[in-house]
């Protein structure tokens, strides 16, 4: 069966980014399991599974704007330090969950000042180009409660 809309399909992939450096594997894990046509996976990656079938193996290069989009500038602010009030701690390198005008995204802390806490809202793979390395182990059709829920239960 060839990958198309409402397929569930099963990889296995090594993501690395341009310096060859691993970024995200399924070594060692099960599969990923995805419903192929519901926005699962990132677009570029989806794209270029479309057709294919059990057992190919794909090189697959993703662009910024296929992948997790550009960076943008615009996304880094500096909000008051009292944002973080009830927070034991606040340090560059932590996560936290924000609401913003787009809906609620994760945030991470670039530099705390006396006053002020740095933030970036773009993804961490914003702006690079992905490289996956994909072997496709199995392509089933998905069942109408996986289409309608818009994600596979299992391989």
């Amino acid at each position: 069966m060839q990958i198309s809309n409402n397929s569930v399909v099963a990889i296995e992939y090594t993501l690395t980014g341009d310096d060859g450096q691993v970024i995200d594997t399924s070594e060692g894990r099960e599969p990923l399991v995805y419903l192929h046509g519901h926005n699962n996976i990132i677009p570029g990656l989806e794209k270029a599974m479309e057709g294919k079938e059990a057992g190919a193996e794909l090189d697959v290069q993703v662009p910024p704007e296929e992948g997790y989009g550009q960076y943008r500038q615009e996304l880094v602010q500096d909000v008051p330090r009292s944002a973080f009030d009830g927070q034991a701690k606040v340090e560059p390198g932590m996560s936290f969950r924000a609401e913003s005008n787009a809906g609620p995204m994760t945030v991470l802390v670039r530099e705390v000042k006396e006053d002020t806490v740095t933030i970036d809202g773009n993804h961490m793979l914003a702006g690079k180009v992905l490289n996956f390395k994909v072997e496709i182990k199995s392509v089933r059709p998905a069942t109408e409660e996986e289409i309608s829920q818009g994600v596979a239960q299992a391989a």
